[in-house]
């Protein structure tokens, strides 16, 4: 059969199928970094300023390249058919699997893979257990990370789709993951002990589809700009939070998300308070909410030229304007708030991303996060310098070898870029900071070597060097002497890490790894005169602040676990 023809076969099959759209969860980074490997190497588009995608999404793009099979090698026509069994609902058929408890012409339940599997005409669902346990040693100690729980999708009609999962995660030992932490561990807000900690995560939503949109109300992690190792914008290391959200691609050349959201402020509001029957004041948290847009723009076939932007608001209720999904938020502000004594706005934010895919093999990105503009602060006599982020980075993807592929990233955030003075108004949630995980006035390079010999089995090389400059509170009366010190300036953290990792995937969603890390991370004295608004301690006082005890100086720190689901 002609290959143009099966192009145009799936493009119109898909075009007039089924539009359900069940969020992919980020955790799921195997079919992340396949689809991105079949976008660099030119078999299938892909924009992927924002994340995460629809399972409708991916099956379509493995069905493009089911397409084009003389394209793959033999490592990705493995990984092809594996994946495809996965979203095989999606396709309206059963899942292949082993040693079942039952099956029949609608439903199938296994052991291998764990799951029950129901379709028909008007119903497609699946039900998958969660489990897994890392168990992480270095001199310092042992943690032991369990979890467990159960994770439910499902297709209703054409359109409907309902999806949900719940985790509960019990850590033994040291909690590595806190809002002041350096690291890119996912953050949780802990029910803390003595022995460690634990948490219970619900994410899921429900969303209507149609052929060139889709709108939700959903509680999810969301990833937005282009990276693979930490975005600037949107990072997706704050526990999920709810939000209202939709996407619209009405022309190949044009894709827009805007979501509304609902964070967790952790700011006590001393006017809202309930009384218990002792006549006791329980304060509740302060409101917070977030809006934000992306616009995606294709001039030419794969160069995505992406721009947005955002809002971080703490009104009483919801504001009415900010779920208009095209608008310019800090105008919008402006209006609204004009008069108010002191600061007379919100905290508003722009984005931009630039993704190229043009070079057959090799990904070209670059994203910016701005929380200020001043352009005298651009020129090269003013000492003031903007808030802003940017990344820049590459990927070379099975060239000059298959299945190796290459990464480099640059990452730089100036002084104040993520904070706000007043508290509750911060580019962050549950404390943890949504942005890049090391913050403002800092710097990472990061390289990484992949390798990934056959299906399933990653091997990975990676380097971190990141640094973190001076730690500086909002102070308003003081900004413009804190924004003219110099950008990362004295170094008061840094770490240098080079990580080993594998993993295999020994059927869907489920792995085993071995990952080993040797950390150099360091505090340091300063010998400048301190400002006001500046955080000053000693070299172990930034130690403890930005590093959990368990990976402080020197260490080897080896973990090796097991998961069924995320």
């Amino acid at each position: 059969m002609n290959k143009r023809f099966l192009l145009i076969f799936f493009s119109c099959f898909w075009a007039f199928m089924s539009a359900q759209d069940i969020p992919e969860h980020i955790s799921y980074t195997r079919i992340y970094d396949f689809i991105d490997e079949l976008a660099n190497d030119g078999i299938v588009e892909l924009n992927s300023v924002t994340k995460p995608y629809s399972r409708m999404l991916i099956t379509e793009k493995l069905l493009k390249a089911n397409a084009q099979k003389e394209k793959l090698n033999k490592r990705q026509l493995s990984e092809l058919k594996f994946f495809m069994n996965e979203f095989a609902l999606e396709q309206d058929k059963l899942p292949d699997a082993y040693v079942h408890l039952w099956k029949n012409n609608t439903s199938k339940a296994a052991l291998i893979q764990p799951a029950i599997n129901y379709c028909d005409s008007l119903f497609r669902a699946r039900i998958t257990p969660i489990l897994g346990m890392h168990i992480t040693s270095n001199f310092n100690g042992n943690i032991i990370k369990r979890w467990y729980g159960a994770e439910f999708q499902s297709m209703i009609g054409k359109h409907l789709s309902v999806y949900g999962s719940l985790r509960d995660i019990s850590v033994e030992g040291a909690l590595l993951a806190d809002v002041h932490y350096l690291n890119d561990l996912p953050g949780y807000e802990y029910k803390e002990s003595l022995a460690g900690g634990d948490f219970s995560d619900s994410r899921g939503g429900i969303k209507y589809a149609w052929n060139w949109g889709s709108l939700g109300l959903v509680k999810d992690n969301i990833v937005w700009g282009d990276n693979y190792h930490g975005s600037n914008i949107l990072s997706g290391r704050a526990p999920s939070f709810p939000m209202v959200s939709l996407h619209l691609k009405p022309a190949k050349w044009f894709e827009m998300d805007y979501f509304h959201g609902w964070l967790v402020s952790n700011v006590v509001d001393s006017t809202r308070f309930y009384l218990d029957n002792m006549d006791v004041k329980h304060y509740r948290m302060a409101n917070k909410f977030i809006a934000a847009n992306m616009f995606t723009f294709t001039p030419v076939r794969n160069l995505n030229i992406s721009v947005g932007n955002s809002i971080i608001y703490a009104e009483a209720n919801v504001q009415a304007a900010y779920f208009i999904p095209i608008a310019f938020y800090k105008s919008l502000d402006h209006t609204l708030t004009k008069g108010i004594t002191g600061l007379e706005n919100q905290n508003s934010q722009v984005f931009l991303n630039i993704s190229s895919r043009n070079i057959k093999h090799l990904h070209l990105f670059a994203s910016v996060f701005a929380d200020e503009i001043d352009f005298d602060r651009f020129l090269p006599g003013s000492a003031e310098k903007n808030p802003i982020s940017y990344k820049l980075g590459a990927k070379l993807s099975n060239f000059p070898f298959d299945n190796l592929s290459v990464n480099g990233e640059f990452t730089r955030t100036n002084i104040i870029n993520y904070k706000h003075s007043i508290p509750v108004l911060s580019w962050a949630s549950n404390g943890y900071n949504l942005g890049h995980y090391l913050g403002d006035n800092s710097q990472e390079i990061y390289f990484s070597l992949n390798y990934k010999p056959v299906r399933g089995l990653d091997v990975a090389l990676s380097y971190t060097d990141a640094k973190h400059g001076g730690e500086y509170n909002y102070n308003r009366a003081n900004i413009r002497n804190i924004i003219s010190q110099p950008s990362l300036g004295e170094i008061t953290w840094s770490n240098q890490t080079v990580g080993f990792k594998a993993q295999y995937e020994v059927m869907n969603n489920a792995y085993a790894i071995v990952n080993i890390d040797y950390s150099d991370i360091k505090g340091y004295d300063l010998t400048s005169e301190p400002i006001v608004g500046e955080v000053r301690k000693d070299a172990q006082g930034y130690l403890d602040l930005f590093t959990p005890t368990f990976l402080q100086g020197k260490n080897t720190t080896l973990t090796i676990g097991f998961s069924f689901g995320f």
